[in-house]
């Protein structure tokens, strides 16, 4: 189904094959989309460029989301390449790894700084941007996690950064659906992702989630995808400040199966 024929797509955060980024990449590109790539750091480059190749994607640019410079350079290149685009997906997070480790009243001010620049106000700034090349209305999506709303182990600073950018999808819902842009949020259960890898104990919450959630298993990258798909198409043309959650039901419980010993 070419959902997304004609469509001009820019899709921030790709790292490596495993990045829920790529994956919806992908699905934009098999949807009839022309994507537009952007990578974070240099290193990332030998990665992502023969990713780009697979999917035919010309507009692969290096994009430090804490630089005012560097954003509005890349949106230069940007309307230089497609005029106009119709989406934007942000798929960048990052706190340093010692902030996700502890107690969460330890996060330094420095640590906090970092999570909240890079994992929610990026998207604002992104936004910013983009709706000045979206005068026909378009779509913009970002990607969120259940620690936003919960406690979830290890997980700190990065779930209130997950907060605010949640928060953020909502104001910027507000703001620019008079121009006919609509600006939602997917919140995938936990993926094996290079950005997941930071997470302490990470393997445990995945082999946690498989046993407990609803469908009694995890989500993959594809999936996260598929539901990308149908909100940046026309499919999703009534859906905007929400959080739709792609995690086998996870979200909906109120407590675990209490241990035999409780019985």
């Amino acid at each position: 189904m070419n959902l997304l024929m004609g469509k001009k797509a820019l899709i921030f955060g790709v790292a490596n094959k495993h990045s829920i980024a790529w994956a919806i990449a992908e699905a934009f590109t098999a949807a009839g989309a022309e994507v537009g790539i952007s990578y974070g750091i240099p290193q990332l480059e030998k990665r992502v460029m023969p990713l780009a190749e697979e999917i035919g994607a010309i507009f692969v640019e290096k994009c430090d989301v804490t630089s005012d410079e560097e954003i509005d350079g890349l949106f230069e290149k940007a309307a230089a390449h497609f005029g106009t685009i119709d989406i934007l997906v942000h798929a960048v997070a990052f706190a340093p790894s010692s902030e996700l480790e502890g107690r969460f009243y330890d996060t330094t001010r420095e640590g906090f700084r970092i999570a909240m620049d890079i994992s929610a106000y990026s998207f604002i700034a992104l936004a910013n941007r983009a709706q000045r090349l979206m005068p026909d209305g378009g779509c913009m999506m970002t990607l969120t996690y259940y620690g936003a709303e919960k406690v979830v182990p290890h997980y700190n600073v990065m779930g209130v950064a997950k907060a605010a950018l949640e928060a953020s999808t909502r104001y910027l819902a507000a703001d620019l659906g008079p121009q006919n842009i609509r600006v939602n949020a997917i919140s995938a259960g936990p993926i094996k992702t290079l950005a997941a890898a930071g997470i302490a104990g990470f393997r445990k919450m995945l082999g946690y989630v498989g046993e407990r959630a609803p469908l009694r298993r995890n989500i993959d990258q594809e999936e996260v995808a598929k539901t990308a798909l149908w909100l940046c198409s026309d499919l999703g043309s009534g859906v905007t400040g929400e959080v739709v959650y792609v995690d086998a039901g996870y979200h909906i419980l109120g407590m675990p199966e209490p241990p035999e010993k409780w019985e």
